[in-house]
């Protein structure tokens, strides 16, 4: 039935709503692969890294690298780069930090990917829409003027003109929703990164104690 009333809008808005229905199955897809992505690149785990750090800030840096070492996810890749950085010998505090950042900012490069094709088809696809309505408006004043059609031809051929505007308006609100959701996602996880590599540098042994 669902199926049957988006075919039958797609058609009455022509090939534009067609490209309209392509994008939404598109930004479906994507959302779905970065929720995945998200899923097994460990966006959302986090807690299994506190015994870890938990060892690491009472001075057991042995204890803390093997709990590390079994630990997933954002933040357990940025506290084992911070712990590695923190105890090599031939970087300083500054190179330490600055190779965590570099390698933190990778990370979130990764997770990133994909959200800016969101966020394009989100602007896409209201523009798209209107390109759609002015067409048909366009299309429906022709056949009007050509057939000496009354206001009821005119009225209908605006209608049929305007359902390319409501779908792409509906495609862009939700696509732009989903992409705001799974940047507040990645700022979220961001912060975390930044909390475990502050706590690693500002707390538990230095190198001496290493």
């Amino acid at each position: 039935m669902l199926g049957e009333t988006g075919a039958g809008w797609a058609s009455l808005g022509g090939p534009i709503a067609y490209g309209l229905s392509a994008l939404s199955v598109i930004a479906l897809a994507l959302v779905l692969w970065k929720l995945w992505r998200f899923f097994w690149s460990g966006v959302w785990g986090g807690s299994d890294i506190e015994p870890s750090l938990t060892a690491w800030t009472a001075g057991d840096v042995v204890g803390a690298e093997a709990l590390i070492r079994g630990a997933r996810g954002l933040r357990a890749r940025t506290a084992r780069a911070a712990i590695v950085a923190r105890l090599e010998p031939d970087m300083s505090e500054v190179q330490a930090r600055e190779e965590v950042t570099r390698l933190a900012l990778r990370e979130l490069r990764t997770a990133r990917r994909g959200i800016g094709l969101l966020e394009f088809i989100a602007t896409l696809a209201p523009l798209l829409g209107l390109l759609g309505t002015i067409l048909g408006m366009i299309e429906a004043f022709g056949v009007v003027d050509a057939t000496g059609g009354g206001t009821t031809d005119l009225a209908s051929g605006v209608w049929q003109a305007l359902i390319t505007t409501a779908i792409g308006l509906g495609i862009a609100i939700v696509v732009s929703a989903a992409a705001t959701w799974l940047n507040a996602i990645l700022d979220h996880a961001r912060f975390e990164m930044e909390d475990v590599a502050t706590i690693v540098f500002t707390r538990g042994p230095t190198r001496q104690d290493g």
